[in-house]
């Protein structure tokens, strides 16, 4: 059975936070792409997703790393979620992440040890 995901207009600072993504998507009405940070919140029982239009991807973000920060988790087992961390933990995570100069992927994948 499907599950219905919630949206919300508002979100508290302290209010728990099951993940914070920074990505870049399509904009609504294909007005090119967009920064969004997309934030999941517990509301009651349930999961509501809150987002932020960060702006034009071409107008400050490129360059700059997409990242998902996991503020808790769901156990299918017992269908509950918990949650270790608040909004404005993860935002602080965000802005650290943000800020910081972006990383060399090859270097994870150790690419220039291998001839390809």
């Amino acid at each position: 059975m499907a599950k219905i995901l919630y949206g919300t207009h508002w979100i508290s600072e302290d209010e728990p936070c099951l993940a914070l993504f920074e990505i870049h998507e399509q904009s609504p009405g294909s007005y090119g792409f967009h920064r969004y940070q997309i934030i999941y919140v517990m509301r009651g029982d349930k999961p509501a997703e809150y987002r932020l239009d960060m702006g034009l991807v071409k107008d400050g973000w490129l360059g700059v790393d997409q990242f998902r920060v996991p503020g808790g988790a769901y156990d299918s087992e017992t269908d509950k979620y918990y949650v270790e961390h608040s909004v404005g933990q993860l935002r602080e995570i965000a802005e650290d992440l943000r800020t910081k100069s972006t990383w060399d992927k090859r270097e994870l994948a150790k690419i220039d040890k291998y001839n390809v």
